[in-house]
Protein backbone atom coordinates (compact mmCIF):
# COMPACT_ATOMS: atom_id res chain seq x y z
CA UNK A 1 0.00 0.00 0.00
CA UNK A 2 1.39 3.34 -0.95
CA UNK A 3 2.13 5.89 1.75
CA UNK A 4 0.08 8.54 -0.12
CA UNK A 5 -3.06 6.45 0.17
CA UNK A 6 -2.45 5.94 3.89
CA UNK A 7 -1.85 9.67 4.35
CA UNK A 8 -5.01 10.56 2.41
CA UNK A 9 -7.12 8.17 4.51
CA UNK A 10 -5.56 9.49 7.72
CA UNK A 11 -6.22 13.11 6.76
CA UNK A 12 -9.79 12.35 5.72
CA UNK A 13 -10.42 10.54 9.01
CA UNK A 14 -8.90 13.39 11.01
CA UNK A 15 -11.00 15.90 9.07
CA UNK A 16 -14.20 13.99 9.75
CA UNK A 17 -13.36 13.76 13.44
CA UNK A 18 -12.76 17.52 13.60
CA UNK A 19 -16.05 18.18 11.81
CA UNK A 20 -17.84 15.86 14.24
CA UNK A 21 -16.40 17.69 17.25
CA UNK A 22 -17.35 21.05 15.77
CA UNK A 23 -20.88 19.79 15.06
CA UNK A 24 -21.23 18.67 18.69
CA UNK A 25 -20.01 22.04 19.97
CA UNK A 26 -22.41 23.84 17.63
CA UNK A 27 -25.32 21.71 18.85
CA UNK A 28 -24.47 22.48 22.47
CA UNK A 29 -24.20 26.22 21.74
CA UNK A 30 -27.51 26.26 19.88
CA UNK A 31 -29.18 24.39 22.74
CA UNK A 32 -27.82 26.89 25.28
CA UNK A 33 -28.91 29.80 23.08
CA UNK A 34 -32.40 28.32 22.78
CA UNK A 35 -32.65 28.13 26.57
CA UNK A 36 -31.57 31.75 26.90
CA UNK A 37 -34.07 32.91 24.28
CA UNK A 38 -36.82 30.92 26.00
CA UNK A 39 -36.00 32.46 29.38
CA UNK A 40 -35.88 35.96 27.89
CA UNK A 41 -39.20 35.55 26.08
CA UNK A 42 -40.86 34.22 29.23
CA UNK A 43 -39.51 37.15 31.24
CA UNK A 44 -40.72 39.58 28.58
CA UNK A 45 -44.18 38.00 28.52
CA UNK A 46 -44.32 38.10 32.30
CA UNK A 47 -43.34 41.77 32.36
CA UNK A 48 -45.96 42.57 29.72
CA UNK A 49 -48.56 40.75 31.82
CA UNK A 50 -47.56 42.73 34.89
CA UNK A 51 -47.79 46.00 32.98
CA UNK A 52 -51.27 45.23 31.73
CA UNK A 53 -52.34 44.08 35.19
CA UNK A 54 -53.64 40.76 33.95
CA UNK A 55 -52.19 37.28 34.29
CA UNK A 56 -50.88 35.58 31.17
CA UNK A 57 -53.37 33.80 28.99
CA UNK A 58 -56.35 36.00 29.91
CA UNK A 59 -57.80 38.14 27.15
CA UNK A 60 -59.41 41.50 27.79
CA UNK A 61 -62.73 40.13 26.59
CA UNK A 62 -62.61 37.13 28.92
CA UNK A 63 -61.63 39.27 31.90
CA UNK A 64 -64.85 41.28 31.76
CA UNK A 65 -68.09 39.96 33.24
CA UNK A 66 -70.60 38.56 30.77
CA UNK A 67 -73.04 41.47 31.24
CA UNK A 68 -70.46 44.03 30.12
CA UNK A 69 -69.45 42.07 27.01
CA UNK A 70 -72.91 42.18 25.44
Amino acid sequence: MSWTIVAAVFLATAGLLVLGVLACRLWLDVRALAREVDAASRALASAAGELSGQPLGVRDEAAQPVEERV
